[in-house]
């Protein structure tokens, strides 16, 4: 059995996978965010649950919303009862066996990478357009996770120069809570794309409002998304050109735009390499779901058994 436990700012969410990597238990409770010694009990106390349910011991991954160090601590700035401390090795000590600990973003490629439908695919990228602008990095059904295990954070990328000629040069470069300007998860995130209605149209909506108005027929929403999809294509085509996967799967509020799906394919090759062939670009299957699921998978390695 998979154990897979998602640890955000409010709640954890865990959930119970069998061998066809199918959920067959789950629970949700509130995070202890300021008492390190309650959040451990939390974790041990819902692994040993799981343990009573499936009458044996599975394996535990945990997906957070920050990075692991290098010394074996962790980085959960939403989680603060987490920060600085080795949850990785005091949670196996407690409950007797490996646990493995990941990035939420890196978990959701993970999910998606072994789902039934994509698991053929070498390579799949993960993109998140949210309140931010996240994703991760699969090879062979594996997380790349860099040196600094930032690889994915392509929020943090600036714009780039075609992205300018689109937008104006003169386009506020808006400050990035990373410390650096123009960083293109301020323009191109469900947050962006509301930031760039309202800087063109000095009206703030919300991204269903204008993405309403688009269906409608509205002529002002329909210049916002052509020029917000032109700008997306952008930075896409940039990450196809580096990374070059055999995948793309669009997970975030933004991916449940549709329109997405039949544009960017549209968008996208003038701003690959000549002889680039399109990836392949998908819906998340699994929504907010992902995050257990890719945590519970940290512990998979070899496709062929499934």
């Amino acid at each position: 059995m998979y154990y897979g436990f998602d640890m955000g700012g409010t709640k954890i969410e865990m959930g119970v996978f069998d061998a066809d990597l199918q959920r067959i238990w789950q629970k949700r409770v509130p995070t202890p965010k300021q008492d390190y010694q309650q959040l451990l009990q939390v974790l041990t106390e819902l692994t040993h649950e799981a343990d009573e349910f499936c009458g044996a011991q599975g394996s535990v991954g945990i997906g957070i919303p920050g990075l692991p160090n290098d010394d074996g601590t962790l980085f959960t700035a939403n989680v603060l009862a987490a920060m600085g401390m080795p949850l990785q090795a005091d949670l196996s000590r407690l409950i007797g066996r490996e646990v493995r600990i990941d990035n939420d973003a890196n978990c959701f490629a993970l999910s998606e990478a072994w789902d039934p439908e994509f698991q053929s695919y070498p390579s799949v990228l993960g993109i998140i357009l949210g309140t931010g602008v996240g994703g991760g990095i699969i090879l062979n059904g594996q997380a790349m996770t860099g040196r600094n295990h930032i690889s994915g954070e392509f929020g943090h990328f600036r714009l780039p120069i075609d992205a300018l000629d689109v937008l104006g040069a003169d386009i506020p470069r808006v400050p990035c809570g990373c410390g650096q300007y123009g960083c293109i998860e301020n323009y191109i995130s469900g947050r962006g794309f509301e930031w760039m209605y309202a800087h063109f149209y000095g009206e703030t909506l919300p991204a269903t409002r204008i993405i309403e108005n688009y269906y409608a027929g509205n002529a002002q929403a329909t210049e916002h998304v052509e020029r917000f999809i032109a700008v997306l294509a952008i930075c896409l085509g940039n990450l196809l050109t580096i990374i070059d996967p055999h995948l793309v799967v669009i997970g975030g509020g933004l991916s449940n735009f549709e329109h997405l799906y039949q544009a960017l394919p549209q968008r996208l090759a003038a701003h690959l390499l000549p002889v680039a062939r399109l990836p392949r670009i998908e819906k998340a299957r699994y929504g907010d779901a992902g995050g257990v699921r890719g945590a519970a998978f940290l512990h998979l390695s070899d496709r062929k058994t499934l």
